[in-house]
């Protein structure tokens, strides 16, 4: 009899708490807050645009403010740059040669302005020849360049044209504006990342805005860009950024409003 009274108190026990759990299991889960997807932290420091479009942030490392160029020097010889500076403009000294930041940079966003003289001569890569080095690798044009030509109406392969990664990445569109108007150019930069016995662990990658409209978005570039032959990777750590003085006998360009913003 106690044996019976036993298993039919155990079985009413079962049941008791098959139903309880039962019950549990068909409760609605808990309702979500919007709190628990708030971050209040790290705060993100204050930074204060540019008055007008082009103009540089608060936080930005003006390169050229249109009167010196205390913030360049010659690429051959790390002496002062010799371009010319006049009119809040600085034009392409071709005799000279390159120019580069006395600065090193690793990722970066970047502003320039650069203008094709109006009486520009010449066609296809003779017409307004330059260059933007991100990271300049190299005297005499080492590094990836950011194409500069006078594209407006201007054909040459579409590799080396205004906008492009130099013989890497084609511009999606063609925004050039004629010669003798200012053009733009706002640059984010990835730089490459390299293991510690040289080899490639991420290549750069590069967004550009020309005249305000996207050009490159994202590209992972094959290596350093290079007239003859293929690109290729070489180990390399912060690098200065470059302007070129191309030797093409059409007249020199104009740079003015370069600034940049250290995203490291």
């Amino acid at each position: 009899m106690r044996l019976r009274l036993w298993a039919s108190a155990a079985f009413f026990s079962m049941v008791f708490q098959g139903s309880i759990l039962q019950g549990q299991q068909n409760q609605a889960p808990p309702k979500p807050k919007p709190e628990e997807t708030e971050l209040w932290s790290p705060v993100p420091n204050v930074v204060t645009p540019g008055s007008v479009y082009g103009a540089p942030p608060s936080d930005a490392i003006v390169l050229f403010n249109g009167e010196n160029l205390n913030e360049w020097v010659s690429s051959k010889d790390k002496s002062p740059a010799k371009w010319i500076v006049a009119d809040g403009v600085v034009t392409v000294n071709k005799l000279a040669g390159n120019i580069e930041t006395k600065r090193k940079f690793h990722n970066y966003q970047l502003h320039l302005e650069w203008r094709v003289p109006e009486n520009v001569t010449g066609s296809g890569q003779a017409r307004g020849n330059s260059g933007v080095f991100l990271a300049a690798t190299g005297t005499e044009d080492g590094g990836y360049e950011l194409q500069v030509l006078d594209s407006y109406n201007n054909q040459t392969y579409v590799n080396g044209m205004a906008g492009s990664v130099y013989k890497q990445a084609i511009p999606f569109v063609n925004p050039t504006r004629k010669p003798g108007e200012w053009q733009t150019y706002d640059v984010v930069w990835q730089a490459p990342i390299f293991n510690q016995d040289g080899g490639l662990r991420s290549p750069a990658y590069v967004t550009v805005l020309f005249n305000g409209v996207l050009v490159q978005n994202h590209f992972a570039l094959k290596g350093e860009t290079r007239y003859i032959g293929q690109p290729y990777y070489k180990a390399h750590g912060p690098e200065p950024i470059m302007l070129q003085a191309h030797g093409d006998p059409s007249p020199p360009i104009s740079f003015r409003n370069i600034w940049v913003r250290d995203l490291d």
